[in-house]
């Protein structure tokens, strides 16, 4: 059986490919850096994180751009010997008007070297790429609507793709508006028994998410909508484990049998947020004789367990606990930093700006995958005042976190604190009164038990204390707060420095461990 979700934590929008053996699926990054983290199976079971597509400067700039700016909706696919990926990179999303340039790079292997980027358009977002049987290229997008009095997901837009210019030729059309569900996006063309099958995105990426089919006998339509639509949703269902579930992709086994990638959320207990943000799952499909494809086992709602294709089992080694400092795993907002120095055994931040910053932070961080778990680093840090920090934090993004930074005060001298925001309005649990330590040298620990996080913290590694009360991991989701959230909480370790002098702190470890209890 396929255990749902293949790939928990923030791993949304899912877009799959086979290439022979091999499975890939590529999903969005925002505003992290690398950009469009590719994980990697043989049997759609089992998955490894095999790297990133957009993991250097030259290909991917995201300074400055907002929370859940940054990469959406990576479109990977194979034809003629290369491997494509189309992507957006979105500069603000909150205006009336929408900043989405689109690009397409290509590579040999997987593992690149990738292409400089090639500008396409920025109508709207979520491009793909769908090569013909004839050898022609189409690029698909939605269009962006900012026009008072019009709904803002205008439709499905398709245009031929030159591939030696690197342009658009001919005509943009049309070619969908959208079911009654509206919303639509996240396009994908697929070609079976003389139909072009229009795979898309609808209802929004909450809880009345949903995947739309329509078909047609011409790429350019008209298209007729599945009679049952949507084929795939958890609207209606709140007692189901995966909500949200929705923009999809579809792939074929040599053996014919057919699955579909979807991205989806699990609320936390008693809750409708989900802090380990939209991750990706996978359900079984089967094309019916009426040429449609419905879910395996009839109903059009996700299941935790899939049936397994029929491939040969493939297990990669087990994720360790402790990862070197320079694993794929990690991440950074906002691109590659000076400020972050990353060996196996050490990480030394140099202090840059705050957690709240969109451009330079000193920050290195993992994922959460699991709404139990516990996280333990150990830090060496020599602040001169209290403009300088360098801790354990459990981060949003730049409006939403939680934060344990070991400071100097000039009374209490070294000393610790917590700094908590949410939705942009800063506050401190412990108030004024800061634990003072003795030793410049600590053990942090945050430790996740569904909606509570609690912070400790240990001299020697053996005996943690509590410090401050247990937190609201809850508000660390896509679904809290006013600002639009597309992402997933992170464990991450920072160093900041206001004063300019870019002290640095040192990190030997950083341990995630799943149902650990604190010590």
């Amino acid at each position: 059986m396929i255990n749902n979700p293949i790939l928990p934590g923030f791993n949304p929008d899912p877009s799959i490919c086979r290439v022979d053996e091999d499975y890939y699926i590529a999903t969005s990054t925002f505003e992290w850096f690398p950009g469009v983290q590719i994980h990697h199976s043989r049997d759609l079971v089992n998955w490894r994180l095999l790297g990133h597509a957009l993991n250097e400067t030259r290909l991917l700039d995201l300074k400055g751009v907002p929370s859940s700016g940054g990469v959406w909706a990576p479109a990977l696919s194979y034809s003629d010997g290369l491997f494509y990926l189309c992507y957006t990179v979105v500069h603000q999303h909150e205006a009336a008007t929408k900043d989405t340039p689109n690009f397409l790079i290509t590579a040999p292997s997987i593992e690149g070297p990738w292409s400089e980027p090639v500008f396409v358009n920025s109508s709207g977002f979520d491009p793909s790429l769908f090569h013909d049987e004839d050898n022609k290229k189409y690029w698909l997008n939605m269009i962006w609507d900012h026009r008072p009095g019009k709904h803002p997901f205008y439709g499905i837009a398709i245009q031929e793709y030159d591939l030696p210019s690197g342009s658009l030729i001919g005509n943009r059309e049309i070619i969908f508006k959208g079911s009654s569900l509206g919303l639509t996006e996240g396009p994908h063309i697929y070609r079976r028994n003389g139909y072009y099958y229009l795979l898309t995105a609808e209802g929004g990426t909450e809880y009345d998410h949903a995947v739309s089919l329509a078909r047609s006998r011409d790429i350019f339509g008209p298209y007729e909508i599945h009679p049952n639509n949507p084929i795939l949703t958890s609207s209606g269902n709140p007692e189901l484990k995966l909500q949200k579930a929705g923009h999809a992709s579809l792939v074929e086994t040599p053996q014919g049998e057919w699955y579909m990638p979807h991205l989806c959320g699990r609320p936390l207990p008693d809750s409708k947020n989900c802090n380990l943000g939209r991750e990706t799952a996978i359900q079984k499909v089967e094309w019916h004789q009426d040429n449609w494809l419905y879910l395996a086992g009839g109903e059009n709602q996700p299941k935790m367990e899939v049936p397994a294709p029929n491939l040969k089992p493939h297990r990669w080694p087990a994720l360790a606990d402790r990862l070197p400092f320079d694993s794929p795993h990690y991440a950074t907002p906002r691109g590659l930093s000076s400020s972050v120095m990353p060996e196996p055994n050490s990480l030394t931040l140099h202090g840059a700006e705050s957690l709240e910053s969109n451009f330079e932070q000193a920050m290195l961080a993992r994922r959460l995958t699991s709404q139990n778990l516990t996280a333990t680093t150990k830090i060496s840090f020599k602040p001169e005042n209290f403009q300088q920090m360098a801790g354990l934090a459990a981060y949003y993004n730049t409006y939403l976190f939680h934060y344990l930074y070991l400071s100097m005060d000039e009374e209490k001298g070294l000393c610790l604190q917590i700094h908590s925001c949410d939705d942009g309005k800063s506050n401190f649990p412990l108030g004024g009164e800061i634990i003072p330590v003795s030793n410049n040298e600590l053990f942090l620990r945050a430790s996740f038990n569904d909606k509570r996080l609690q912070f400790y913290y240990s001299h020697c590694g053996q005996d943690f204390l509590k410090i401050g009360p247990a937190l609201d991991a809850s508000i660390l989701s896509d679904d809290h707060g006013e600002h639009w959230g597309f992402t997933g909480t992170f464990v991450a370790l920072a160093c900041q420095d206001l004063t300019g002098k870019k002290l640095p702190a040192t990190f030997e470890f950083l341990e995630l461990c799943n149902n650990q209890k604190p010590g």
